[in-house]
């Protein structure tokens, strides 16, 4: 109850009288909760942050960088970092994911494909946290702590356990190995907005980093909340290759598909531990309607590269319990 009279008397001094009316606008899988504001003028979004479990500096900074790259992001109208309050400029209700249809894919992506390229063009090598080696585990680490071990109550053998770091530490060198660029980290059908000019508007951007240029991409194309036929993945693919400065004339199309694929795989990993996270320990249970998805992606993957070969036979033997858990 005292946080939400601490926003109310925030927005009510930034109003300065005029009257408007707070309602819930999204979740999100974080502490983070969005409201939206309006009053008779304008529609805002109000992110609340509480700074005890997150920090809007991140927020703000990349907004900075992205807006300079010519990105649309939210207009920032005011701000309130010791009590995690910040007013946004409000894109509507149209998700990606809501507008996604046969006969809308190709214009959707091909302008999400234009943001991103603008993007991985922002300068941010020195300005942002590298997507470096430990956490590129810790991420697919979650894959066996939430997953297997909690989820499933699996214990893996030591066989499995060596499997399990054999292939964390192939994914780990494919990603490192790739050109380096902004990654948003996050780029996907309900983090992108259509918006009546300069569409995708791009939310949910504060935890980006510098690191592999093919992760957005599978992010986009390989969705946890929606899914494509291959022929169409690796149609929009050419696009992006085609339009990347990131010296792609010099890439192998094997070469890139193989970057784009197991880079799919380390972040499905990641996604499903964190899915099962959000459920057990913060219990937003709707993310487990996504692990099927998920897994189909990750096992068609495993299957298709032979230095998976063990791990696909590790999801096979895991089949069973995967069945009874869903």
């Amino acid at each position: 109850m005292k946080r939400s009279k601490h926003r109310q008397q925030w927005l009510s001094d930034f109003f300065a009288g005029e009257p408007f009316k707070l309602r819930p606008a999204s979740e999100d899988a974080s502490f983070r909760s969005y409201y939206r504001i309006t009053t008779a003028q304008q529609s805002y979004i109000l992110m609340d942050a509480p700074p005890a479990h997150e920090d809007c500096k991140p927020f703000i900074k990349v907004l900075k960088l992205l807006q300079q790259s010519h990105v649309n992001v939210p207009q920032l109208f005011a701000e309130d970092l010791q009590q995690g309050f910040l007013l946004l400029a409000d894109f509507g209700n149209t998700l990606y994911l809501d507008a996604l249809k046969e006969d809308t894919v190709d214009e959707l992506y091909g302008a999400a494909i234009k943001s991103l390229i603008n993007i991985q063009n922002t300068p941010a090598a020195d300005l942002l946290p590298q997507y470096d080696s430990e956490l590129l585990l810790n991420e697919m680490q979650l894959f066996e702590d939430w997953f297997i071990q909690k989820h499933l109550a699996v214990t893996l053998n030591e066989t499995q356990k060596k499997v399990i770091k054999n292939t964390f530490e192939l994914l780990k060198n494919n990603a490192i190995e790739q050109p380096q660029a902004m990654v948003h980290r996050d780029f996907h059908s309900r983090n992108l907005m259509v918006t009546s000019s300069h569409s995708p508007g791009v939310i949910d951007f504060q935890d980006a980093v510098h690191g592999p240029y093919t992760y957005d991409l599978v992010s986009l194309l390989k969705d946890c909340y929606i899914s494509w036929p291959d022929e169409k993945v690796h149609a929009i693919c050419e696009v992006f290759k085609n339009q990347s400065n990131h010296h792609t004339a010099e890439i192998s199309d094997e070469q890139f598909m193989r970057w784009f694929d197991l880079m799919g795989a380390q972040r499905h990993l990641k996604a499903i531990g964190i899915f099962c996270r959000l459920h057990y320990r913060d219990g937003k249970s709707g993310y487990l309607n996504d692990i099927p998805r998920t897994m189909r992606y990750l096992l068609k993957t495993a299957k298709k590269h032979p230095d998976l070969a063990a791990f696909a036979q590790l999801l096979d033997d895991i089949q069973p319990k995967l069945a009874s858990a869903q």
